[in-house]
């Protein structure tokens, strides 16, 4: 949606957390959709994103976030 955009230079970006609670929204409503908790996870570790990184997450993805944040430190995941 046009509202969740952020335009540099012309042209329109999904802002990071937008992005991330897109992406865990959709991965935690369709198993068809599990790719998506892929990419988060992949997006935590490449951007060594932390805990603290939930609180600019909609409430709702927020646990799943945490819960993902937890199986890139090793923490198990699903526990």
């Amino acid at each position: 949606p046009a509202a969740a955009a952020v335009e540099h230079d012309g042209i329109r970006y999904l802002g990071l957390a937008t992005l991330i609670e897109m992406k865990l929204a959709s991965g935690m409503t369709s198993a068809a959709r599990l790719r998506d908790l892929s990419d988060v996870l992949e997006l935590i570790k490449v951007l060594s994103l932390t805990e603290a990184f939930a609180d600019r997450l909609c409430p709702y993805v927020r646990e799943k976030y945490l819960e993902l944040c937890g199986a890139v430190r090793g923490e198990g995941f699903g526990e």
